[in-house]
């Protein structure tokens, strides 16, 4: 053992393995055994390892400039040209950008700006947020408490009432649906569920919804078709925004640019991540709609100070591989060939189907699962706790 507190890990199980290199979709350990790197590191090394186009871009950057805060109006170009290129993709009008580190901070940097647009509005009580069970948005304090995975919680004393967290079901039909109801009876049950719980906070007290296009970890729970339409409907019916985490989805993982444009989802707040540097170096983005940022800027300039940012938003060296990882993606369709090569997987995948320990099989484009079951008839899992064990 060494003197690391190891990520998301049981430390009893801890080091169990040494990854000593990688190259393109493979990775060695420190016996020099070679491994398939089949979940992409963490859903986030699209463009696999070693590409020495990024390598070169990176190499550049800290050569000419290593590092510059963007604290007091100051900036420097690949911030610029990065912030340029994600407003102009992103399925939203007038996108705004703010760059941080990793999709946890910026799914923290839009719930403290739904809270400043709150009061800069002058709707002090509209703080609350929706969050869908199974979701996951990350593990800082505040986003951990958005997150709805247990393990994610025990022992931590997440403040959820002080911030406005609710809960309303997840898109799982596999687990969630009623006997003998049909896709299309579960997404109506879901709208109406999300209604009431709309209608029992008070509309004027919810400002968004975060949802994932497809979930993640909690899962790879693909909503059922018109699933999104049918809960965009509730939204707009109450003027509360759709928070979109593309941390996973965002950048081809489904098959398109974005998730939000696999599942007709019309966000206007997004969080990008993981494969927007294909996990090279550290960047996320948060990004808002034009007339959310006007506002918030609008008091800002009245107080004189935005006072929210770190000292590594912006760094030059994630924006310079950022944009050069995007310049990728757009050059060599990427985007088509996620969905073509997923169209394979999908129904490669779907042969485990009948397998007596296979429950579901899930999945869209370059992300799938396996859901294993101690009983198929009932669906009964597993223990999640003890994978592994």
């Amino acid at each position: 053992m060494t003197s690391m507190i190891y990520p998301t890990t049981n430390p009893a199980m801890s080091e169990t393995m040494v990854v000593a290199r990688a190259e393109g979709p493979y990775i060695y350990d420190k016996q020099g055994k070679r491994y398939l790197e089949g979940m992409a590191g963490l859903w986030c090394t699209a463009l696999g390892y070693g590409n020495e186009e990024i390598i070169e871009a990176a190499e550049r950057q800290m050569r000419e400039l290593s590092f510059s805060h963007m604290f007091g109006g100051k900036t420097h170009p690949s911030a610029i040209e990065l912030a340029d290129k994600l407003a102009a993709m992103v399925p939203m009008q007038d996108g705004r950008v703010f760059l941080g580190n990793s999709g946890s901070d910026a799914n923290d940097t839009l719930l403290k700006l739904i809270r400043y647009h709150a009061e800069a509005s002058g709707q002090p009580n509209r703080i609350k947020v929706i969050a869908r069970e199974q979701g996951y948005h990350g593990v800082t304090l505040a986003s951990a408490a958005l997150t709805a995975i247990p393990t994610n919680h025990a022992h931590f004393q997440l403040p959820f009432e002080a911030l406005g967290v609710l809960r309303t079901g997840s898109a799982n039909y596999y687990r969630g649906a009623n006997e003998g109801e049909s896709e299309a009876e579960f997404v109506a049950r879901r709208a109406q569920e999300l209604e009431a719980l709309i209608l029992a906070e008070g509309p004027e007290t919810i400002a968004a919804m975060i949802a994932e296009p497809v979930s993640g970890a909690g899962g790879v729970i693909v909503p059922p078709e018109g699933y999104f339409e049918a809960i965009q409907a509730v939204l707009d019916r109450y003027d509360i925004w759709l928070w979109d985490d593309e941390v996973i989805c965002g950048f081809g993982r489904l098959g398109t640019d974005f998730g939000a444009n696999k599942m007709s989802m019309r966000p206007q707040m997004m969080t990008l991540a993981k494969a927007l540097s294909s996990a090279y170096v550290p960047v996320s983005a948060a990004i808002v709609q034009g007339d959310i940022a006007d506002c918030i800027n609008a008091s800002a300039t009245e107080v004189g100070v935005f006072g929210h940012g770190y000292t590594y938003s912006g760094h030059p060296l994630g924006c310079a591989v950022a944009s050069k990882v995007i310049d990728i993606y757009l050059r060599d369709k990427i985007f088509d060939h996620a969905a073509t090569v997923g169209d394979y997987l999908q129904g490669r995948l779907k042969e485990f189907a009948d397998h007596p320990l296979v429950g579901e099989v899930s999945g869209v484009g370059m992300i799938g699962a396996v859901e294993l079951v101690a009983d198929k008839a009932s669906k009964k899992p597993f223990d999640g706790m003890k994978v592994g064990q």
